[in-house]
């Protein structure tokens, strides 16, 4: 399946969520995404310093929130893998596997539950399978 098949079916094509991504690991390249939806690079450098944890990037989160496609999300959760931030009924969730970052967001018509979950599980196949 391509990275693109991914985003729109996996994703977007769940109905948990309206638009989605898929970016490498070191935050260097875009391999797929909604239309419109366009991660910029500092971005996802900024996405990857999250994940990684280096530079303080997490207490710098938490303080001033993340941007992901032009807006500024108010982080509500940062665990291992995974960077959880809302604005206002919508928000985003980021996971990232051994090669990949996946990027969902989710609308005010989505619930937050299924939009994670979707999002996680996409990124456990991808995991299983050396992605």
């Amino acid at each position: 399946m391509s990275w693109q098949a991914y985003v729109d079916s996996s994703l977007v094509g769940s109905g948990h969520l309206d638009k989605g991504a898929i970016i490498s690991a070191a935050g260097d390249s875009v391999w797929a995404t909604s239309a419109g939806f366009t991660i910029k690079p500092e971005e996802m450098k900024n996405l990857v310093a999250i994940l990684t944890q280096s530079g303080g990037a997490v207490d710098k989160a938490h303080a001033d929130g993340i941007h992901v496609a032009g807006e500024r999300y108010v982080v509500f959760r940062i665990e291992d893998r995974s960077v959880y931030g809302r604005q206002g009924r919508t928000g985003i969730c980021v996971v990232k596997t051994k090669q990949a970052i996946i990027v969902g967001h989710y609308g005010e018509q989505q619930v937050v539950g299924s939009a994670t979950q979707t999002v996680e599980a996409l990124a456990d196949y991808l995991i299983k399978v050396g992605y």
